[in-house]
């Protein structure tokens, strides 16, 4: 038996997660694409144990209080999981928490919030890149908690679900108070 999958995720405080998670089910909606939470993945893909990764987020949370970070640009690629993204600079919050829970992956982070999973047809999908950017760039998006998260690469979307979570600048403990993030979103 393997063991389980996990990630951590940085959180968008509710009106701005509300916001992205708009985004992504009209984005899923018009391409028929996998609808997910809404997330910057500070950590991807682990097997250590939850709660060696809770200990992790509790300490990284205590020394990061909650900011806002204006959207770069929105962008797209080829890959699954970051076919069309809004990308963010790496500032000294996302810095100190990327070097705290994923040292090793310092040097290649590439901060983002993923809008669309999977393959959509290029013109098409650059037509709504275009257009999200219009809306996105510049705009602040305000984090405030950090998760854990089972999800990855392996692990069916339908499938991924908050563990725990804290708020950023005290490690309140937010265990079991989200939700399960799961499927499509109803029509």
């Amino acid at each position: 038996m393997t063991a389980p999958i996990h990630s951590i995720w940085l959180l968008a405080e509710p009106s701005d997660e509300a916001f992205l998670t708009g985004l992504v089910r009209e984005l899923s909606q018009r391409f028929g694409t996998p609808f997910f939470a809404p997330h910057l993945t500070l950590r991807g893909d682990t097997e250590q144990p939850v709660a060696e990764l809770e200990r992790a987020i509790e300490t990284a949370a205590r020394h990061v209080e909650p900011f806002s970070e204006p959207v770069v640009c929105v962008e797209g690629s080829e890959a699954f999981f970051r076919s069309f993204y809004a990308r963010f600079a790496i500032c000294p919050a996302l810095a100190a928490l990327k070097r705290a829970l994923d040292p090793e992956s310092l040097d290649s982070f590439m901060p983002h919030v993923s809008l669309l999973y999977g393959p959509v047809e290029a013109a098409a999908k650059g037509e709504a890149i275009s257009e999200i950017d219009k809306r996105l760039a510049g705009r602040p998006i305000r984090f405030d908690r950090i998760g854990v998260v089972t999800s990855g690469q392996d692990v069916p979307i339908a499938d991924w679900r908050v563990v725990s979570s804290v708020r950023l600048g005290g490690a309140q403990s937010l265990h079991g108070t989200r939700p399960s993030f799961r499927g499509r979103p109803k029509a």
